[in-house]
């Protein structure tokens, strides 16, 4: 308690000054059991944020399994706090050792498809996410444009399926591709398709009768009016660099990065993990 009684001048200048002696611990090493659950989790390849978050999730009543995100940044990078190991950097999205602005840069495709019905055309009930079954998706190109991977996300669950293309990425692959993963859904889970205007899907109107799926096609140069699949294929450069040859990857190789994309929570979610909302959705 405080008051003219009890304040002393000379005790409250001694305990600021202490407090405000640096370098102070870090948080996580001094709690080494947050600090195992924060490196498993970088292993998992989750982002800071999605690790700070989920921890109030899985540990609700435990006020000792905290840390924020910028505590966990500032850790991995700032080695001299020496809490975190260093090559944990390699787990982040960039990869990075050191903090930079992000900086994204948009590709679309090319090429004019006969019979294309326009965005603007699309049910409205794909529009507000309420509704599963509604997927966009798009090619992540190797190097020089020789390999590709398709890569699908469900618009409620944000749900990721990836698609090898080890043949080419002609549209007659993609369609049989598309339409041999498509087709293990089901039904209603195979509502609409909305792709940008790469020439891979010039065989749309096979792919609607084959699947029963409505393809919509997104406006020139406009990557986010599938933003779900713009945002993931930035993600999956962290496993596919552009300069590799996609072909190598095998289908395990694939479903083993989907699932770990899947296995992580988003904030969209209100931090529940895309398998765990795609799961109800099956159900």
């Amino acid at each position: 308690m405080g008051g003219r009684a009890t304040y002393r001048a000379w005790q409250a200048e001694t305990a600021a000054a202490r407090r405000a002696r640096r370098p102070k611990p870090a948080k996580l090493a001094c709690h080494t059991r947050l600090r195992r659950e924060v490196e498993r989790r970088l292993l998992e390849r989750w982002s800071p944020q999605q690790i700070a978050a989920r921890l109030v999730c899985d540990y609700p009543d435990d006020q000792t399994m905290r840390v924020s995100h910028e505590t966990i940044y500032r850790t991995l990078f700032v080695q001299a706090r020496g809490a975190l190991r260093k090559e944990l950097t390699a787990c982040l999205r960039t990869g990075r050792t050191q903090r930079r602005a992000h900086k994204r840069t948009e590709h679309s495709g090319t090429g004019r498809i006969r019979n294309m019905v326009p965005i603007s055309a699309r049910p409205s009930e794909a529009e507000d996410r309420a509704i599963p079954g509604h997927w966009e998706g798009d090619l992540l190109m190797g190097q020089g444009g020789q390999s590709a991977i398709a890569t699908l996300v469900e618009r409620t669950s944000r749900y990721v399926v990836l698609v090898p293309l080890p043949h080419g990425r002609t549209a007659a692959h993609v369609r049989a591709a598309l339409t041999r993963q498509v087709t293990r859904l089901p039904a209603d889970l195979r509502r609409t398709l909305t792709w940008d205007q790469g020439k891979e899907m010039a065989e749309h109107v096979r792919f609607s009768v084959d699947t029963a799926i409505e393809v919509y096609f997104c406006d020139p140069h406009s990557p986010w009016q599938r933003g779900s699949n713009e945002n993931t294929n930035g993600l999956l450069r962290q496993y596919f660099p552009k300069k590799a040859d996609l072909r190598t990857y095998t289908r395990a190789d694939l479903t083993a990065v989907a699932k770990q994309l899947n296995s992580r929570p988003r904030q969209t979610l209100d931090w529940k993990k895309p398998s765990e909302v795609f799961s109800v959705l099956l159900r």
